[in-house]
């Protein structure tokens, strides 16, 4: 029998095991395939120097490649790009109130990873925010230029519960202790192999164009409903690959051309194929697409820029 529990808003629940095709609401067109995964972000900055001394120092990623004023990071002896660097001399930093980049979500391989990248960071008196999401537990901070990063690591598939069709997502304390007890002594020593891109999470202007876009438009399915003025989406059942919400308020306005922000990130698929039916799904519903050897670019209705492309 379910325990009865209560949700954010103080409302009785029975979370029930989520179960593989137990949860979720499907998009009125096609599903992205259950392989979809995140690919790199691209970001425009103020100072690269500045911004690769914080990404290597205090995170630990690793430069990949550098050129005149962009430079690509990843995890040390891996070849995958995270992240992308570009530099806009005098870039003015992020600021609250703004569409488009809430953060972006670096994927650690466990919980012991996080646990040493949390006694890291305090003793280097870097103070992040923190949330238990009971799907998974993270920290939060910003880069140089006050653009949004959480670091995370999730809890297993099977400690994940529903409420009816819906993950159960929350923002709990984290048992920081806990987190380092399980590093194990061991040093933090950059960012481990097998990190990735976990999710994206964005400002918006309206919930329901997000789910025409995002979801019933290029295919992920929606998860979590019920958080406050927020909807997260994901592919093959992961908790969310795309975190959408109103906090930036209704007022908010997408980013300047002078401003540090999220230029585009990255969705890879694993055929080209795959490919060809979301060019065929976006256009069918109204939104351009542009093609790009073996991409698709295109915008959101606030302007943020998305690539699909291959794994």
């Amino acid at each position: 029998m379910a325990v009865t529990t209560r949700d954010i808003f103080g409302r009785d629940v029975k979370p029930e095991p989520a179960t593989p095709g137990s949860y979720g609401e499907l998009p009125k067109g096609e599903r992205l395939p259950d392989a979809t995964q995140l690919g790199a972000v691209r970001l425009q900055i103020a100072d690269l120097d500045r911004s690769i001394d914080f990404y290597t120092r205090v995170l630990g990623f690793a430069v990949l490649e550098r050129g005149e004023g962009r430079a690509k990071l990843g995890v040390q002896d891996e070849a995958r790009v995270l992240i992308e660097l570009n530099e806009r001399r005098g870039a003015q930093p992020a600021r609250r109130g703004l569409l488009g980049l809430y953060h972006f979500a670096i994927l650690l391989p466990d919980r012991a990873s996080l646990g040493r990248l949390a006694l890291h960071l305090i003793e280097n008196g870097v103070q992040p925010g923190a949330g238990d999401h009971l799907v998974s537990e993270a920290f939060y901070l910003s880069d140089p230029d006050g653009l949004g990063i959480e670091v995370y690591a999730d809890r297993p598939r099977s400690a994940w519960r529903r409420n009816g069709r819906e993950l159960m997502m929350a923002t709990d304390p984290v048992d920081v202790d806990g987190l380092i007890r399980e590093a194990g002594g061991v040093r933090w020593s950059g960012m481990p192999k097998g990190t990735v891109m976990g999710h994206v999470h964005l400002h918006v202007g309206d919930l329901g164009q997000a789910a025409a876009f995002y979801s019933d438009a290029l295919g992920f399915d929606r998860t979590v409903w019920s958080y406050p003025a927020a909807l997260f989406m994901s592919a093959g059942g992961y908790h969310h690959h795309l975190g959408t919400n109103l906090w930036a308020g209704p007022t908010a306005k997408a980013p300047a051309e002078d401003e540090a922000q999220l230029l585009e990130w990255t969705i890879e698929v694993p055929r080209s194929d795959d490919i060809d039916a979301i060019e065929r799904r976006m256009t069918s519903a109204g939104y351009d697409a542009a093609r790009e050897a073996d991409a698709l670019l295109m915008k959101d209705p606030w302007g943020t820029g998305l690539r699909i492309a291959l794994k």
